[in-house]
Parts: structure tokens; sequence; C-alpha cells
């Protein structure tokens, strides 16, 4: 039996809205184990992804690393990112705070590659290996909502469970 996306997925999915602001998502983003939200409006339909090099990006230059701490409203807790630098353009606490109360809609990624819950897991490979983008999370989506996610670490670990038992002669 070929494993689907439907056996591969996490439904529970942590998810942002449109309008959340950039701050609010940065801040949840740093306390995540996973680096990145699916956007979804009211409706629960998927309309992108925003991921930790979306939202650092609105920060970096190019020149010199700096370590800032980021601890404006709404933050409980003081984050630190690393941020190429260029001593020209220091204006880095204009750029952070300009950015903070953007919405999500104005950095996610709309074109967003999905599959469905009967999505085969060789086709689940092949976006994960794209050379083209690099795709850490497949949102799985239903009648244009979301309804699961398939991360790399989830068929990781669907494979070593698949190889351990025919090593041992189980049966699923």
């Amino acid at each position: 039996m070929e494993l689907t996306a439907r056996e591969l997925m996490t439904t529970e999915v942590e998810t942002v809205a449109p309008d959340d602001d950039v701050s609010e998502v940065l801040g949840r983003l740093a306390r995540a184990s996973f680096n990145g939200f699916p956007v979804v409006d009211d409706s629960g339909a998927l309309v992108g992804i925003v991921t930790q090099h979306d939202l650092v990006g609105l920060f970096e230059t190019k020149d010199r690393t700096l370590w800032i701490p980021i601890g404006f409203p709404p933050f409980m807790e003081t984050l630190t990112y690393a941020v190429d630098v260029s001593w020209e353009d220091f204006d880095l606490g204009v750029d952070l705070l300009k950015n903070a109360n953007k919405p999500i809609r104005e950095v996610m990624t709309a074109d967003v590659v999905t599959v469905t819950p009967d999505t085969d897991l060789d086709t689940i490979l092949d976006y994960l290996a794209d050379d083209d983008r690099d795709i850490n999370r497949l949102p799985v989506v239903e009648g244009g909502r979301l309804v699961g996610i398939v991360a790399r670490q989830d068929v990781l670990r669907a494979v070593r469970d698949r190889r351990r038992s025919e090593s041992t002669g189980e049966k699923r």
C-alpha cells in the first residue's frame, strides 16, 4: 500500500491570518518548533504561506552582521536575530518599526505548492526534493480548505518506520 498525504499529515495546524501583524507572527515563529505558517482567511481557505525567511528578510541588508534584540510590542520577551547590515544604510531601527505593523499578506508567498489528502508519497517526495523551490512543509488542501500539513520530517519518519517494519517482516 502506497502512503498518501492523508497518512503523513498533521491535522492540527497552527496558522496565521492575512491581517496579522509581522511583529506578532515573528514572535510566534520564534517560539515555534517549525519555520513557517500557512496563511488562512476567515473561511479556512489557504491564501498563502509565510516563513522565517520571509520575515527575517524584511530586516536584512547586505554587508555586515549585527545581532539585534527585537522587543517592541506585542512581544512579551526579547528575541535575537542575526541581520546583515550595511553601515551606510544604518536605518535598521526605522526598518524594524516600519515593518512591525505590516500585515502578513504583504510578505507572504501567495503561490503555494499544495497537495490533496490522496497525493501519493512519490509526488510528495518530488515536491520536497525540488531543486528550484526550498519546500519544507506542504499544506494539504481539500475543497479549497486547509485540512493538514506534511512536513519533511513527517515523510522521513514514515519512510524510516516503513523500512524498519519491512526489515523485521511486520505487516501494516
